[in-house]
C-alpha cells in the first residue's frame, strides 16, 4: 500500500473561501475508507522462508502468549536450529571442506538493535547468541573463537554439532571434493522469519550453517545487517535465502525495504531485489538460486526468487500454510 497524505482542514483565506458540506463529507468518507483498510489487517502475522511449518507453529504459539515478536521469532528458528533432519541450519548443519560446522546468525528488533554471530562453532543454538550480543554487549557481531568465548561464558554448552548422516555426505563429497552450490538443494540454505506481533511491532531473525563444503573462514549474507535480513519497524522488514555472495553484492533485504518506503508493495519491491541480481552485466543467475519474502507495516506480504522452487510458510489467522513463489527464471 502507498503511504497517502490526507488533507484535513482546507485553508480559510482573507476572502472568507468555505468549504461545502460535500467536500467535508467527501473527506470523512476517504478517511473512513482507510480506517477500514487498516483494520483489516489481521495481527500477530509470522512468515519464513522455505517450509517450516513447526517452525511457524512455535513462533505463532509465542505471539499468541502475548510476547514479543522478537521472542516470536527467536524461539521460531530455535526449532530448525535443533531438527537433526534439517542439514543447513544448526545441529546436524553440513560441515565446510575441512568437517568443522560453522554457524551464522543475526537478529534485529523493533528499535533497529542487531546482533550477529559468524562462524560459530559447537554451539546449537546461534540465534539465542546472536540476541546476547545484542543485548549484553557493547557491539554487534562477534564471530569466530570470540563468539564461541562469549557463547560459554554466557552459559551456554559446547556440543559436536556434526551428526553421522551429515559427516557421511562430507565424506562422500570429498571423493571428488567439488564445489558446486545446487539451486534450491539444501547446501546454501538458511531459515529466515519475519513476524508482527499483536502491538505492530516487527522483529526478524536469521540462522544457517552456510554453504555446504565452503572454504574455511567463509560467511555469506545472513548474519550481515541489511544482506540476510533487515528490519525498519516503521516500514517493514525483509529476509533473504539461497547463494549469500549474490545478496551481499547488492544488500538485497536493505534494498527490499527502502523500496516499500518509497511506496512499493512487499511484492513490488521482492521482484526489483531479484532484478538488480539477474539483470547485473555478466551475472550467471542461471546458476544459482535467490529468494526474498517481506512483510510491511500494514500487515501485506512479498515473496520471489529466480528459480522455481522457492517457497514461503505463512502464519495467519490461525492458518499455517506454505506458498509457492513466483520466480523470475521461466525457460
Amino acid at each position: 500500500m502507498k503511504r497517502r497524505n490526507f488533507v484535513k482542514n482546507a485553508a480559510l483565506g482573507s476572502t472568507g473561501i468555505l468549504v461545502g458540506p460535500s467536500t467535508l463529507a467527501c473527506t470523512e468518507k476517504t478517511e473512513k475508507q482507510e480506517e477500514k483498510t487498516v483494520s483489516k489487517i489481521s495481527l500477530p502475522l509470522v512468515v519464513a522462508t522455505w517450509n517450516v511449518p513447526n517452525a511457524t507453529a512455535k513462533a505463532w504459539e509465542v505471539l499468541q502468549s502475548g510476547k514479543s515478536a522478537l521472542d516470536a521469532v527467536e524461539q521460531g528458528v530455535m526449532i530448525e536450529e535443533a531438527d537433526p533432519n534439517n542439514q543447513s541450519v544448526g545441529y546436524a548443519g553440513l560441515p565446510d571442506r575441512d568437517g568443522n560446522v560453522t554457524l551464522d546468525a543475526c537478529i534485529m528488533n523493533k528499535n533497529g538493535n542487531y546482533g550477529a554471530v559468524l562462524y560459530l562453532k559447537d554451539i546449537k543454538h546461534p540465534i539465542q547468541v546472536a540476541r546476547k550480543v545484542m543485548e549484553d554487549t557493547p557491539h554487534v557481531i562477534l564471530a569466530g573463537d570470540g563468539a564461541k568465548q562469549f557463547a560459554l561464558e554466557s552459559g551456554f554448552k559446547a556440543e559436536d554439532l556434526l551428526t553421522e548422516k551429515s559427516k557421511k555426505d562430507w565424506e562422500a563429497w570429498k571423493v571428488k571434493s567439488e564445489y558446486k552450490p545446487v539451486i534450491n538443494i539444501e547446501n546454501h540454505d538458511t531459515i529466515g522469519m519475519l513476524a508482527i506481533d499483536k502491538n505492530g511491532d516487527l522483529a526478524g531473525a536469521c540462522t544457517t550453517s552456510g554453504l555446504a563444503y565452503k572454504m574455511k573462514g567463509r560467511v555469506g549474507d545472513s548474519p550481515i545487517i541489511g544482506s540476510g535480513l533487515f528490519i525498519d519497524n516503521e516500514i517493514g522488514g525483509a529476509v533473504a535465502t539461497g547463494l549469500g555472495e549474490e545478496v551481499l553484492k547488492t544488500v538485497g533485504s536493505f534494498l527490499i525495504v527502502e523500496l516499500m518506503r518509497q511506496g512499493r508493495s512487499p511484492q513490488e519491491a521482492c521482484e526489483e531485489a531479484i532484478g538488480r541480481i539477474v539483470n547485473k552485466k555478466g551475472t550467471n543467475y542461471k546458476d544459482f538460486q535467490v529468494g526474498y519474502i517481506a512483510i510491511n507495516k500494514q500487515g501485506e506480504v512479498g515473496y520471489y526468487s529466480i528459480h522455481s522452487g522457492f517457497s514461503m510458510t505463512q502464519y495467519q489467522e490461525g492458518k499455517n500454510e506454505n506458498l509457492a513463489a513466483n520466480y523470475f527464471n521461466k525457460e
